[in-house]
């Protein structure tokens, strides 16, 4: 199926999709990558409140290059490799109700804090000029202290995708399926 969505997203929208699913997002998403993921659990574990709010958020592994002009202009946006950030994602989903996760590669152990809560939305790599297009305007920045790449960039975007459900919150993981089938193939090929 097709999903068209706004964030913030509700529950109910996300629970609705499933594996496999496409999916196209306007409204605001925010980047975080390594760095913004500690300061977020850092600053929540001290009680401190955040700059911004991730109440039905989607969150974009993407260090996008940026341009100062008048404002901020997007160069390049595409998506970065989610498994570097798993192990932070089970802590940060207890404190924040974030609902959407995009990035690319999939993630590892995080279905079951996924579940019932929020969607991980894989975007193809390669694609960050057709991302940087689809980012209509430059929000704001948070965190520029920890670098262009790392800083919490808050983008208004429009039908952004196309995105596909990668881990649903029914704990169905296409990227776990896809190893299994490989690593059977993989058995039947050691025996030929």
């Amino acid at each position: 199926m097709e999903y068209h969505l706004k964030t913030p997203l509700k529950s109910e929208e996300i629970l609705k999709l499933n594996a496999g699913d496409v999916v196209y997002l306007t409204g605001a998403i925010f980047t975080a990558r390594d760095e913004a993921h500690a300061r977020i659990l850092e600053k929540t574990e001290k009680g401190e409140k955040l700059p911004f709010s991730l109440e039905g958020a989607a969150i974009y592994h993407c260090g996008p290059l940026m341009k100062k002009e008048a404002g901020w202009k997007v160069v390049s946006a595409g998506p970065t490799t989610s498994g570097r950030m798993s192990k932070m994602t089970p802590p940060l989903l207890k404190t924040q109700a974030v609902r959407a996760i995009i990035g690319k590669g999939g993630m590892k152990n995080v279905t079951k804090a996924l579940k019932d809560s929020c969607v991980y939305l894989a975007y193809t790599g390669g694609c960050a000029a057709l991302a940087a297009e689809l980012i209509k305007e430059v929000k704001t920045v948070h965190w520029l202290d920890l670098g262009m790449p790392e800083a919490v960039w808050e983008l208004e975007v429009e039908e952004f995708g196309p995105l596909i459900v990668g881990i649903d919150t029914k704990g169905r993981d296409i990227f776990s399926e896809v190893r299994e089938k490989a690593k059977k193939s993989l058995k039947k090929l050691e025996r030929v």
